[in-house]
């Protein structure tokens, strides 16, 4: 089935476009960004958040919503620390050709696509093409893992990520979070509508996740001698950008694989491409409609947004590209569905800001894992 999926798209962008767009102009160069304006937390309309005292974290075992200060120093879990012991990391390549789910494409470079002039929520884009890829997986195994036990995992895009896999030697050795495997996935290069990263991480459907279930982990579990839990409350997802809404789409379209996501500056708005009419809003959808009016899934998130995050109208003008508001509104939709979920605005910080990150991902983490059996010590 994936393959006949995927030559029939690889047919349609061979042949142009769908017929609606067949006679669309090039598309355009990328424009540049603005500077993103730096926002208030206390916005008439944002939700009401617990403002911190500056360099202290929101506390692993609450929900709701929190505001850093601008002091973001490294936690001492981001660093390698003495005496604690260090998980293998093992890394491995997977090319397009053997790909059954995504055989490849690419945008080319210096374009990017005009607004269809009947809908600006559209983006038309015809200078994407298949095109190869090759891309990497790094796989932490923590010393703690008993070979032929079920593990629990997390699943992170824009892979390899080493500085999870030293947050993870500290936290599993303080019994902070269960001793679990992390699979840090590279994309397939390119961002955004029309490139294959854009394609994996920005559509709103269960097929990332099927690809992760069907050709990555398996190599996991038979290249490195591991066993990876079906249980998807032992199962989590992380990412950053368009690598933070691929977590949540993870997680929504299969409830029955992922109970957990991690997000930093997730792209909450209107970023799928090819579009499609069940969801013409891309992930903006998820608080405008997919979250309100759905029953409350299984799922526990951690999310976080910068004060100087994206803002991008870019040529679309559609007003479903702030990445602020997206994150805002994201919360105000979890909370009214009584989700069990903490957000954090953080002040001083940028797009999935690198200095943001070290300060809370250990307690991101722990309030990830809440609820999930830990062995205690000499276990």
């Amino acid at each position: 089935m994936f393959r006949l999926l995927s030559l029939a798209f690889l047919i349609g962008l061979m042949a142009g476009v769908d017929p609606a767009t067949a006679q669309a102009p090039a598309a355009a160069p990328r424009p540049a960004r603005p500077t993103p304006p730096t926002r208030d937390p206390h916005t008439p309309g944002y939700v009401a958040a617990k403002e911190l005292p500056d360099g202290a974290n929101a506390p692993a075992n609450e929900d709701g919503n929190f505001i850093l200060g601008p002091t973001h120093n490294p936690a001492p879990e981001m660093a390698a620390q003495e005496g604690v012991p260090h998980g293998s990391v093992f890394t491995f390549t997977m090319e397009s050709v053997d790909s059954r789910i995504y055989p490849g494409i690419a945008r080319d470079t210096g374009t990017f696509g005009t607004a269809d002039p009947t809908d600006p929520a559209k983006l038309i884009v015809t200078t994407s093409h298949p095109a190869p890829y090759t891309r990497r997986v790094a796989v932490y195994v923590p010393r703690q893992y008993v070979p032929g036990t079920a593990a629990p995992f997390i699943v992170g895009a824009d892979g390899p990520d080493p500085a999870l896999f030293i947050a993870l030697d500290n936290l599993i050795a303080a019994h902070r979070v269960p001793a679990m495997i992390a699979i840090s996935i590279g994309n397939g290069s390119g961002d955004a509508q029309g490139s294959e990263r854009g394609l994996e991480y920005d559509t709103m459907s269960g097929l990332y996740a099927e690809f992760v279930e069907k050709e990555v982990l398996p190599l996991v579990e038979k290249q490195y001698h591991v066993k990876l839990t079906k249980d998807p409350d032992g199962r989590a997802t992380m990412g950053g950008s368009s690598g933070g809404s691929c977590a949540l789409i993870m997680a929504w379209y299969h409830p029955e694989l992922y109970h957990r996501v991690l997000t930093y500056s997730g792209t909450y708005v209107n970023q799928q491409w090819p579009s499609n009419p069940q969801t013409p809003h891309g992930a903006w959808e998820f608080h405008e409609r997919l979250i309100p009016n759905s029953p409350a899934k299984p799922i526990r998130i951690w999310m976080e947004v910068g004060d100087r995050d994206n803002f991008n109208p870019n040529i679309m003008h559609d007003n479903m590209h702030d990445w602020v508001l997206a994150n805002e509104n994201m919360a105000k939709a979890l909370a009214a569905k009584g989700y069990h979920y903490q957000f954090v605005f953080a002040r001083n910080a940028g797009h999935t800001d690198r200095a943001v990150k070290q300060q809370t991902l250990p307690e991101a983490l722990e309030y990830l894992w809440q609820g999930y059996p830990i062995a205690g010590p000499g276990n």
